[in-house]
Formats: C-alpha cells, sequence, structure tokens
C-alpha cells in the first residue's frame, strides 16, 4: 500500500479536525511493520479524525497481539461471522487514506510487482475496521484491518480479490456509525470501477519493505525487469 501524498491534501479531502504531526508519506507500507505510521480516519463526537495506526486487527479481547498478523485483511462477505469483526461493523468502522497498492503478476515463475492507483493519481479511501488493544502496561495499540471484496475486471486477471475502495458518495455512510447501520452500509462494499484505475509494474524492490522511497512506485520497463535493475533477486 502506499500513502505518498502530504498531509494536509487528506485533510481537505476528509475534513479532518486537527493535524498529524509524526505523519509522512509512505511509498512502501506492509502489515509487518510494527510501529503505528498509518493514517486512519475515524468518526469522533460528530467530526473527522486522523489517527496513526497499526496494520493488522488485534481485537480488543485478544490475549496475545501477534493475532494482528492474520488479520491484516477481511472478507466483506463473512464480517459479520467471525467474531474479530462481527462486533466493531456497527461501531468502529473507519477508512484509511491511500494513494495506491501494490499486487504481484504471475510470469512463469516469476511474480512482477504492479503498482495499482487511480488514473486521476488522487487519494482515495479504504474501507476498514479498527480496534484498540490494551497492553499489560497499561499502554494501548490501535489497529485496522482492511476489507476486501471481488476483484473488478482490472483485478481479476493479477488477484482473486481486491481491496474496497469507496466511492467519495459513499463514504459518509461507512464512516458515520452512529447514523447508519452496517446492514445499510455493506452496500458500499463492492468492487471499484475498473475503467477508473490503472496499473504500471514496477520494481521488485518492493519487495522488500525496508525500500520506502519515491522509486518504489516508478514505471518499470520489461527490458529493466528482466536485466534486474534495481532488483533484489
Amino acid at each position: 500500500m502506499t500513502a505518498t501524498f502530504e498531509f494536509s491534501d487528506i485533510g481537505v479531502r476528509w475534513n479532518l479536525d486537527r493535524d498529524l504531526p509524526k505523519y509522512k508519506p509512505r511509498f512502501n507500507i506492509a502489515p509487518e511493520q510494527m510501529s503505528p505510521t498509518i493514517p486512519v480516519i475515524v468518526r469522533q463526537r460528530g467530526g473527522n479524525e486522523c489517527r496513526l495506526m497499526h496494520w493488522g486487527l488485534i481485537p480488543n479481547w485478544a490475549a496475545d497481539p501477534s493475532i494482528g498478523n492474520r488479520m491484516i485483511n477481511a472478507r466483506a462477505e463473512t464480517l459479520t461471522e467471525l467474531p474479530s469483526f462481527k462486533h466493531l461493523v456497527d461501531r468502529r468502522r473507519c477508512i484509511i487514506p491511500a494513494d495506491g497498492f501494490y499486487e504481484w503478476r504471475k510470469e512463469g515463475k516469476r511474480k512482477v510487482p504492479m503498482w495499482v492507483y487511480l488514473k486521476s493519481k488522487e487519494p482515495f479511501g479504504l474501507a476498514g475496521l479498527w480496534d484498540m488493544w490494551r497492553k499489560t502496561d497499561g499502554g494501548k495499540v490501535e489497529s485496522f484491518t482492511i476489507i476486501t471484496t471481488e476483484p473488478n475486471d482490472l483485478i481479476e486477471s493479477i488477484h482473486n480479490r481486491m481491496p474496497v475502495i469507496l466511492r467519495p458518495e459513499d463514504e459518509e455512510d461507512w464512516l458515520d456509525s452512529s447514523r447508519t447501520s452496517f446492514a445499510k452500509a455493506k452496500s458500499v462494499l463492492k468492487p471499484y470501477p475498473a475503467e477508473l484505475m490503472e496499473t504500471h509494474d514496477v520494481s521488485t524492490i518492493v519487495n522488500s519493505a525496508k525500500y520506502d522511497g519515491p522509486e518504489c512506485i516508478r514505471p518499470i520497463s520489461e527490458e529493466e525487469m528482466t536485466k534486474g535493475q534495481l532488483s533484489l533477486l
């Protein structure tokens, strides 16, 4: 996932109440990164608030935070069936601002990384759920999971799932759980129109989370890929 924008861009886009000084643009966000560095928008006291959270949901009842490693995604079709998610759908829905995500296309024995984004290159909101887990020392960890759905025509040849990108007109229904029940809000959990999206191949450096710069999303040619330039392989 990528979030290469400045905070001011999403501050205006989602009418955020206050700044987030510790935020910085990210070009290669991976779930295994334990520090809470990913901006997540929640509805608090009638307004939108952005917090830095950990990717990989740790339910408030969890005995071990490592459960979050298995909770990076949640299938839209089964949210109300699983204990980790069913108690959150009506009270802790969230939006994860992003401007792209990575998928890997199979070509023979190799996997070619691709960056997926909107043709407009604008930030978009991913549908998610969040929760807060208490440490034994009393500290708290806020974490989230990204909801996935069936792929659109652009993604289906690459992967059998895609993250739910919310249409701007659907974001309010998803975020405001005090006014919109999940029974109604679940209708927004659908594939984003393929004609509004684009992809291009990128370097295999994105396979390592230690790389987190603009070179991660730079288009790479077939010749570069074959020669292994900028490659970890």
